[in-house]
């Protein structure tokens, strides 16, 4: 199986972006399950190789449970984001969340973590020594997440319609801060909550990482930026997720040319 890995990654990121290309004909369900699956299939196969299989697991975990739990808190009692009732659009659901959400949180959160880490210290994984420098980077991580969904998040409440603010009358495209505010500490908890899980149990990679595997989470938020400039509705919000997303992935992009693909991975535990 590991010796298999890295056609897998390399396909499930294939797969993902035909997909994104995809919905931007025909905005169905189907294929924004699909496209919602395959980012977070090519995320865990990535991660294992640069993290391991049990800190993605763990990662995973964390995730998934604070993403759904966030998203159910929000959806019943307006916590975190708003009012909010989620539509048929995203498919079957655990409780009141679609089930795709949780594993759409775990995809970009996982894909932030590496891009911020490629930013600072120009390695994918951490470098950081001290609670300073953990609390910076799952903030960092957190802005970029939260850049994804400067775009996204009036596209998939305006034209998929798949979910209702009871609020329409935000000032950014009628979304409110208080959505944006809950979905930077979202992320923020979740990648902090991995960090700190490091301390004990550091990462401990499968197999040797490269570049191609450093790819898959740039390659997913790049295609994400791709989709967001040429097909978001309003037209306004195309040139917003040009500079929102293209500006961290220029960076990380730096970075990762930067980095050694032979320098050994080192945790904060170490």
């Amino acid at each position: 199986m590991k010796r298999h890995l890295p056609l897998i990654s390399a396909a499930l990121l294939a797969a993902f972006l035909a997909v994104l290309v995809l919905r931007g004909f025909a905005e169905t369900t189907l294929l924004l399950i699909l496209s919602s699956l395959f980012m977070f299939a090519a995320s865990a196969a990535s991660a294992v190789h640069l993290l391991g299989g049990r800190a993605t697991l763990r990662f995973v975990l964390i995730a998934v449970v604070t993403g759904w739990l966030a998203e159910q808190l929000g959806s019943s009692y307006g916590w975190f984001f708003g009012d909010y009732t989620y539509t048929e659009v995203l498919g079957p659901r655990v409780g009141d969340v679609p089930i795709v959400i949780p594993l759409m949180w775990f995809g970009l959160t996982y894909g932030a973590y590496v891009i911020a880490n490629l930013i600072v210290w120009q390695a994918p994984v951490d470098r950081s020594e001290g609670t300073g420098w953990m609390l910076v980077l799952a903030l960092l991580a957190a802005l970029i997440v939260t850049s994804w969904d400067l775009a996204a998040d009036p596209y998939f409440v305006r034209t998929l319609k798949a979910w209702i603010m009871e609020k329409q009358d935000g000032w950014w495209f009628g979304e409110t801060l208080q959505g944006f505010v809950g979905w930077a500490g979202v992320s923020f908890a979740i990648i902090l909550a991995f960090r700190l899980t490091l301390r004990r149990a550091p990462i401990a990679p499968a197999l040797p990482a490269a570049r191609r595997h450093v790819l898959v989470p740039l390659a997913i938020y790049g295609g994400s930026l791709v989709f967001q400039v040429a097909l978001v509705e309003p037209v306004e919000l195309r040139t917003v997720a040009f500079f929102a997303l293209g500006v961290p992935l220029l960076a990380a992009a730096c970075g990762l040319a930067r980095w050694r693909a032979t320098t050994p991975i080192t945790s904060t535990s170490e």
